[in-house]
């Protein structure tokens, strides 16, 4: 076991040492994220979704910089990863939809000017929605109209349409 240790101790220390890095860069990170999302009024569940796309960002860069701890060479990383990417990049262009979606919900997280509890109207040609938002997700936003239906609208078409606000104080003078 001690031989194995001092064979190995740069490559032992440098793994403790991106460990250690990465998790206290995880860990800013998520404060950052729960800090904009308070500030934001948003809730905590969308702030932990964020966290963990965040984890798993920062997981896949510790395999990819452990291989070069382990003594990987470039040619074969760079080998082992297109081909990882290519059998991903064909299977998740059939859903591309969702991941549309779920990169709609992280830039709504930080740039999203509704929040939930706010009246808004999504100007569809075809039928706009008018409601109040109920819950925004990690794939749609749920809203609530007049009538008492909850409607599901995806992530990347609310980015897509005009969404007015209505104030609460346009609601309060229509009812004179």
């Amino acid at each position: 076991m001690k031989l194995l240790i001092n064979t190995y101790q740069d490559q032992i220390i440098y793994t403790l040492a991106l460990l250690i890095t990465l998790f206290i860069i995880r860990k800013i990170i998520v404060i950052t994220v729960k800090k904009i999302g308070t500030k934001s009024g948003t809730t905590e569940a969308r702030a932990g979704l964020i966290g963990r796309y965040v984890t798993v960002t920062l997981v896949l860069l510790a395999i990819l910089i452990e291989a070069f701890i382990l003594g990987a060479e470039t040619r074969d990383v760079t080998l082992v990863f297109s081909s990882i990417f290519a059998v991903l990049g064909i299977g998740l262009f059939a859903i591309w939809s969702i991941l549309s979606n779920i990169t709609s919900g992280v830039i709504m997280f930080f740039s999203f000017p509704y929040k939930v509890g706010d009246k808004i109207k999504i100007h569809d040609k075809d039928d706009p929605i008018i409601g109040i938002i109920e819950d925004i997700r990690a794939f749609q936003i749920h809203i609530k109209d007049d009538y008492g239906n909850l409607i599901t609208y995806p992530n990347n078409l609310i980015l897509q349409k005009a969404v007015t606000l209505i104030q609460k104080d346009a609601l309060d003078d229509s009812s004179i």
